[in-house]
């Protein structure tokens, strides 16, 4: 079990566009799993590898514990729709929660682990997530929204 230190809101580091990943070898792996060692560590739901200062595009999600991982490496968002209103928030962001307007189903293209291209459907938490992970990837944090 490794945790990783989280990155905390006011760090600029927070604000960079993760790039993309070309290699899909061991580190990965490693790094995928350390990031869900982390994520489950700080009770969260998901978490962008730019929040343990690892600039790439992979984030996380498992809203169920264990159950289901859903692991997306350079996630794009190819179609949405709908809006669904919740309370969000971020491990970034310690103790702050707000109710932010997001797309309630959204269509992701991304790769998986080993590099095969991948599509995932999704609606409401499961979408607010991911929406909320990509936007991590872009620099973008939920309290921009307000």
């Amino acid at each position: 079990m490794s945790i990783s230190k989280i990155i905390v809101y006011p760090n600029k580091k927070l604000r960079q566009k993760s790039k993309k990943v070309s290699k899909f070898d061991n580190k990965l792996k490693i790094l995928v799993k350390n990031m869900f060692d982390t994520m489950y560590y700080f009770k969260g739901i998901g978490l962008a590898a730019i929040q343990i200062n690892i600039n790439k595009s992979v984030i996380i999600v498992d809203l169920k514990k264990n159950n289901n991982k859903i692991i997306l490496i350079n996630p794009k968002i190819i179609k949405k729709s709908g809006s669904i209103e919740t309370q969000e928030g971020c491990l970034s962001i310690p103790n702050f929660f707000y109710s932010i307007k997001r797309y309630n189903k959204i269509y992701v293209k991304a790769r998986n682990i080993n590099g095969k291209r991948i599509k995932l459907k999704s609606k409401g938490l499961l979408s607010i997530c991911i929406q909320h992970e990509i936007d991590h990837t872009k620099g973008k944090l939920f309290v921009d929204y307000i």
